[in-house]
């Protein structure tokens, strides 16, 4: 259903066409159609609108006919919003208009939904998943089909209604060059080319998962690669790729499995590399472990607001887990097993570029960094940049050698 695109029609009229195909829907529901055996023909639809809706053109037959479908199999009225290729967020906060961010602007439509389409929208996402969500648990991360992300939130929580964020990725991955000039790609290349492992950085938004994506996307065939993620979101077009995804407790409260749990698990596929999607706890112990035990050339991202703070959070996360372990020997471990930070920032008009690359070595990580540990900044790759991508490609040529 996301894929259709719906035919343009005018608010007020689609107000008036959605009042028909809730009671066209309430019709096939009390008769057969949520039966779950197969989506009807348009035809049999079309004549049941006809029937009740005789004065209604052929033009706005055709719009019921995709509503009606849109609310027995799809997500109502949001079907719409998720078959349009520019919107890459849709936000519902409560009852009322429906928000979208397209082409990395936030934008209200004039969509809107009410409380029953908000439920409708809701059990179709968490109940095939056989997810937990209720006033005890009101809250629940969960993913489309289509690998779309999703994070409902609902009362007492939410004090204006259920409230419903759908992530989309775009259908094609990014190429390195959407997020910096022909110097800074030369320069990721370069690191994933000689296994150089990294740690993206950004807020929310910044293009985190997308430039990961589009990194990885350069690994070496050959190469086995395990990804570790919450929801699958990576498209890694490799021969060699094991993909695991975290799993939430379902509605009796059992069967949780972690990312910390899937990196641990993860060592023992004999990964060349591992790509975790993000970091946010204890598992990011485990994910440097393994970064300074033979696993050069991993990936992962972090929120954060900078190089240098996406290092001390990497920190802090490492001291989150069960080990007990002095700070100092946890900064160490993290400067050991980093070689570059990539930052991400959202340009005015919503444009996301890599704003500054870090070199991590392991000294002493502080407010005032030699100018030498910026390979990029500002957006703009440094003479210390350059040399660093000479150096790796002769450490290279002369290993090959």
């Amino acid at each position: 259903m996301a894929n259709e695109q719906p035919m343009a029609v005018a608010p007020t009229l689609r107000d008036h066409l959605l009042g028909l195909a809730k009671r066209i829907h309430g019709e096939l529901v009390s008769a057969r159609a949520d039966s779950g055996e197969r989506p009807l023909a348009p035809a049999e639809i079309r004549l049941l609108a006809r029937n009740m809706a005789p004065l209604c053109t052929d033009h706005e037959i055709e719009a019921l006919v995709t509503m009606v479908n849109e609310q027995l199999w799809g997500l109502g009225p949001l079907e719409a919003l998720l078959g349009d290729p520019h919107i890459s967020e849709v936000m519902v906060n409560g009852p009322g208009p429906v928000w979208v961010e397209r082409h990395g602007e936030v934008q209200c439509t004039d969509i809107r939904l009410d409380d029953d389409a908000l439920r409708l929208v809701i059990d179709r996402i968490v109940g095939p998943l056989g997810l937990r969500l209720d006033r005890i648990v009101p809250f629940v991360d969960a993913r489309l089909t289509d690998g779309s992300r999703v994070h409902i939130a609902i009362p007492p929580m939410a004090l204006d209604g259920p409230y419903v964020t759908i992530r989309r990725f775009a259908p094609q991955p990014w190429s390195i060059e959407a997020f910096t000039d022909s110097d800074g790609a030369e320069l990721l290349r370069t690191a994933v080319r000689t296994k150089q492992s990294a740690l993206i950085s950004g807020a929310t938004g910044s293009g985190k998962t997308s430039l990961l994506n589009a990194v990885a996307g350069e690994l070496d065939s050959a190469e086995r690669v395990v990804t570790i993620e919450d929801a699958a979101e990576l498209q890694l077009g490799g021969d060699h790729v094991v993909r695991l995804e975290a799993r939430p407790a379902n509605a009796e409260g059992i069967g949780e499995v972690t990312i910390r749990a899937l990196v641990r698990n993860a060592l023992r596929m004999r990964p060349d590399r591992l790509v975790v999607g993000e970091v946010r706890g204890a598992e990011a112990f485990d994910m440097v472990q393994a970064m300074n035990t033979g696993h050069e050339g991993s990936l992962s991202t972090c929120h954060a607001n900078g190089p240098v703070e996406a290092i001390d959070r990497l920190v802090s996360m490492v001291l989150m887990s069960d080990v007990a372990m002095p700070s100092a020997l946890a900064r160490s471990q993290v400067l050991a097993a980093l070689s570059l930070v990539v930052h991400l920032r959202r340009a005015d008009g919503g444009h996301r570029r890599v704003d500054a690359v870090l070199a991590v070595t392991k000294e002493h990580v502080g407010d005032a960094l030699p100018d030498s540990r910026w390979l990029v900044r500002d957006g703009a790759i440094t003479s210390h940049g350059r040399a660093w991508i000479a150096s790796k490609v002769d450490h290279c040529e002369a290993a090959r050698g």
